[in-house]
């Protein structure tokens, strides 16, 4: 009875390392209860092939690839030719791992003249050595394939989550060459014990970390989407004061009309140069003072030209006619917001020059988006990331500098990012 737990146990570590090993290539279909039916279908059904077909590998590997594929087809969003390619390629790797036992048994000797215990504990203990690498080997290959949950943690951190199951792999070994002869069952059924618990853990702390990686995927999905919220708002705002002023300001010109009207009718020259003079210096004072023909354009520099004037800081500013953009208006007010807020809070804690040159032209068969500014503070780097020197709650520069790279990914554009004498500098470049 003993052996035949062990034996399911290793075809459910089978199972679970072909779990991890298929998530790496797409989406979880279903959670919850039809997930734990889909993996106990699937270990009964490997259970009887395994014990079914145990006469016959060719038939039993082939028929144990036709049952992976179709419950990893059901597993997750992927097509049912890459589900059949993987599949067979899972099965090379266990293929792989079978001789990696050969070749270790051999090299420990194991000769038939050993009594049957002894033989079944090295046996069972080679088997989970194998898996336990077979494990190691699909991390990493979900490392090199950059999935989310992995992507996200850093190479240190990474490498420390390697920890375990390399801790696994050393105390199998040790386990192998320190207890290669066992004098009872009991012994025997304790190192089993030990060893299928360390590799069942290692299971459970994948899991565990995965939640708590995918988690902080989710919360900072929620700070981008906070952000861009924050930045469509005051666009939408900017729009809709331009609108109410632009109402205000029709009414107001009508009744100037009228008043000049009635200076002329008067012949009231004088007063009608003066009342002239008057209202032509409140047109200098213009608010919109940047027109690029397209709406939401106009309303994120207007509104980033008044505020960087009111903080006392030079906006220089170079566009031409973009009523042809072809990026989404939510991809524009991200990247306008994002570079001028980040501009404008550099800009701030300068204590001489307080300059920005923006950019926003299109020429030819491309789009270029750039922004210079002076800064104090130092650019600090991580990872290959910019990170910000803010202590607020939320990071809204470095998740914004992330919110823009994503969408010049999106577009197929490209970008530099450069800092010198203490000027830096964000340059774009989007195929129109």
């Amino acid at each position: 009875m003993f052996e035949l737990m062990q034996s399911v146990l290793l075809i459910f570590i089978e199972i679970m390392c072909c779990k991890i090993f298929f998530e790496t290539f797409g989406k979880v279909r279903y959670k919850g209860w039809i997930n734990v039916m889909q993996y106990t279908l699937l270990l009964g059904s490997m259970c009887l092939v395994a014990y079914g077909l145990s006469e016959h590998f060719v038939i039993r590997q082939i028929v144990g690839i036709f049952i992976f594929s179709f419950f990893m087809f059901w597993h997750i969003k992927i097509s049912l030719k890459k589900t059949f390619v993987l599949t067979m390629l899972y099965d090379a790797l266990l293929l792989a791992m079978d001789y990696l036992i050969y070749s270790v048994n051999r090299w420990f000797s194991l000769s038939s003249g050993l009594l049957g215990k002894q033989y079944q504990v090295e046996r069972v203990l080679l088997a989970l050595l194998a898996k336990i690498i077979l494990y190691l080997l699909i991390l990493i290959i979900r490392k090199w394939l950059g999935k989310k949950t992995i992507e996200m943690m850093s190479d240190t951190e990474w490498l420390r989550f390697l920890f375990f199951p390399l801790f696994t792999v050393v105390t199998i070994s040790a386990i192998l060459s320190v207890f290669g002869y066992v004098q009872t069952v009991e012994q025997a059924n304790l190192l089993f014990f030990i060893a299928f618990g360390m590799v069942g853990i290692n299971f459970v702390v994948f899991y565990l970390i995965n939640d708590v990686v995918e988690r902080e995927a989710q919360m900072h999905e929620n700070k981008i989407f906070q952000i861009q919220a924050k930045n469509q708002l005051e666009m939408y705002q900017s729009i809709s004061e331009s609108f109410d002023n632009q109402k205000r300001k029709t009414h107001e010109y009508k009744n100037q009309i009228s008043c000049i009207e009635s200076l002329l009718d008067k012949k009231q020259y004088a007063k009608l140069e003066e009342y002239v003079k008057k209202i032509s210096g409140s047109l200098s004072h213009e608010p919109d003072v940047i027109n690029t023909n397209n709406v939401i354009v106009n309303a994120i520099l207007n509104t980033k030209y008044q505020e960087a004037e009111s903080k006392g800081i030079v906006f220089v500013f170079r566009v031409n006619d973009l009523s042809g953009l072809k990026i989404k208006d939510e991809d524009v007010v991200t990247v306008l917001s994002n570079l001028l807020n980040n501009a404008i809070e550099a800009c701030e804690s300068c204590t001489d020059k307080k300059v920005i040159k923006f950019k926003f032209v299109k020429e030819d068969d491309r789009m270029i988006i750039a922004v210079k500014n002076t800064f104090n503070n130092n650019v600090v780097y991580k990872n290959g990331e910019i990170k910000s020197t803010k202590t607020m709650g939320i990071d809204e520069h470095g998740v914004g500098i992330k919110n823009v790279l994503k969408i010049i990914e999106k577009y197929g554009g490209s970008y530099v990012i450069e800092h010198k004498k203490k000027e830096f500098y964000f340059s774009i470049i989007i195929p129109a």
